[in-house]
């Protein structure tokens, strides 16, 4: 049982066949469809995630990121109690968050609360822009179980040939380049963007315009804090899981409305 536990986590939303623990452990497959019903009992109780049997050809078992509602509000509200203060603030409106991205707990949290808000939505990859959004985009990309696919300012030799594209960042409004190698993504994907801090949109805005080149639909926007003052962003899909304000010289950090939501509703 702690074995098939331990590689489940590990591999979050990959779907084992039952196959392969019969041949690993050496067991009847009624066996172990007795022995994942303890543990899909013991995940939901204590609230470490979930198991879900997945039927047909291809179908095993596979386990998944679920947080409860409550736990993620908490999580959030301790991030934010940590990011205000006066002495977080940047010139330009901006918000220190570099430590908080660089440590591995919270951005580890951060992961499983993005992943379990977009499974349903099936994404065949995280897209994150260099660099700061690169920590909790590669934690949300373990949780589902996709690559992580990173834009960068420039082009560069070893990643073959790339398409560039030039977009108006948000918040200075200097127009800049982005890259992304033909190799790293095919056609009629879905992606997924997350990213550290959502200002003007002009970064998110290059993000999906740079999908529409590849072909590939994108599912969802998640950014680790957003300005409640943000421009127009003409951004559909976009959500953040902290929201941010100056107060006079304080920046007042707090959890975004829908985490709030989820934990009334339980």
């Amino acid at each position: 049982l702690s074995a098939m536990l331990k590689m489940l986590s590990d591999a979050p939303n990959r779907i084992f066949t039952l196959s392969h623990f019969c041949d690993l452990f050496d067991a009847a497959k009624s066996t172990l469809s007795e022995d994942i019903d303890i543990l899909r009992d013991v995940t939901k109780t204590f609230g470490l995630g979930e198991l879900e049997t997945v039927t047909g050809a291809a179908g095993g078992v596979r386990y998944r990121m679920r947080v409860k509602p409550l736990d993620a509000l908490a999580d959030v509200q301790a991030m934010c109690e940590k990011l205000s203060g006066p002495d977080r603030v940047l010139p330009g409106g901006f918000l220190f968050c570099s430590d908080m991205l660089a440590d591995p707990e919270p951005v580890r949290r951060m992961g499983e609360i993005i992943a379990a808000r977009y499974y349903d939505a099936a994404p065949d990859f995280v897209l994150t822009m260099e660099t700061k959004g690169i920590p909790a985009a590669m934690e949300a990309a373990r949780g589902l179980g996709v690559p992580l696919v990173i834009a960068r300012h420039s082009s560069k030799v070893y990643e073959g040939p790339a398409v560039n594209i030039n977009y108006v960042s948000g918040s200075s409004g200097v127009i800049q380049n982005m890259s992304l190698s033909r190799r790293a993504v095919k056609p009629n994907q879905r992606c997924l963007v997350v990213d550290d801090f959502l200002k003007g949109g002009g970064t998110a805005k290059g993000m999906v315009d740079l999908m529409k080149e590849f072909d590939v639909t994108v599912v969802g926007m998640m950014f680790v804090i957003a300005t409640e003052t943000s421009v127009d962003r003409r951004l559909p899909n976009t959500e953040s899981l902290m929201t941010f304000r100056l107060e006079g010289e304080n920046a007042l950090v707090t959890p975004a409305a829908w985490l709030r939501q989820a934990a009334e509703l339980g």
